[in-house]
């Protein structure tokens, strides 16, 4: 089998891009490594020539892509989002190098859906959308020269990808199971919810904490049953101080 089924579980996620030559880029890019599942975040121009004209014979992968308006829909399902940076930025999230990334994106995706998201050309991800990945991953490169097209950032992460996929002749099995994105953006919202019942949450200036707070629980890749422990606290809590 040249290309194992479970590399459908591998998102490559584009937000906001803004010339469609790039989505064709990454397309191609995509389907030379076996990869298929592409979602978009408010493209500027797509569909449109130039994306068909770039994916050179990856046409396939632009026609079943997934447009969208938000993050949180193009992650819905997936229990690992991994933003792609091309400098270090003020977040305690965990960052490591498209090697170091891959083969823990890959030990999940046999399983579970995963995803690479990409930002801007020109910007790359906003703060808030790498609030919502649970690590960081840049590319190694000339600190003097460091921004690589779209295009060629995700040919990279697409090979790494494929260079760590597991042996075919073994059966492949997933340690843990994490939780999934929407379970951990309604774990959030719940958590924001019960800081403020205790009065732990200052509601005039609730921003200063929560990102805090999902940097902290996106560095522990909460597995799914972790999750329902801490749902449980929180609900107990509210619980405790609604009697109260």
């Amino acid at each position: 089998m040249n290309t194992p089924l479970f590399l459908n579980n591998i998102r490559i996620v584009l937000s906001h891009t803004s010339h469609p030559g790039n989505i064709g880029s990454a397309a191609r890019a995509m389907k030379t490594m076996g990869l298929a599942d592409l979602r978009l975040i408010n493209p500027q121009r797509f569909p449109d020539p130039q994306a068909h004209a770039m994916a050179a014979g990856a046409s396939d992968i632009l026609e079943a892509a997934q447009v969208s308006d938000t993050l949180e829909a193009a992650l819905a399902g997936t229990v690992l989002a991994v933003g792609c940076t091309a400098r270090r930025r003020d977040l305690s999230h965990r960052m490591l190098s498209a090697r170091e990334a891959a083969p823990i994106l890959m030990e999940q995706a046999t399983q579970t859906p995963v995803a690479l998201v990409f930002g801007t050309e020109m910007s790359g991800l906003t703060n808030a959308e790498l609030d919502r990945c649970q690590m960081l991953v840049h590319i190694p490169a000339d600190p003097e020269f460091s921004s690589l097209n779209l295009g060629a950032a995700v040919q990279v992460l697409a090979y790494e990808l494929r260079c760590a996929l597991p042996e075919q002749t073994m059966p492949v099995e997933a340690q843990t199971t994490l939780a999934r994105h929407e379970d951990l953006e309604l774990f959030y919202t719940e958590l924001e919810r019960t800081l403020l019942l205790t009065g732990y949450l200052n509601p005039a200036a609730p921003r200063r904490l929560m990102p805090r707070l999902r940097r902290l629980f996106a560095r522990t890749m909460l597995e799914k049953e972790e999750l329902n422990i801490l749902m449980g606290m929180l609900k107990v809590m509210r619980q405790g101080y609604t009697k109260g």
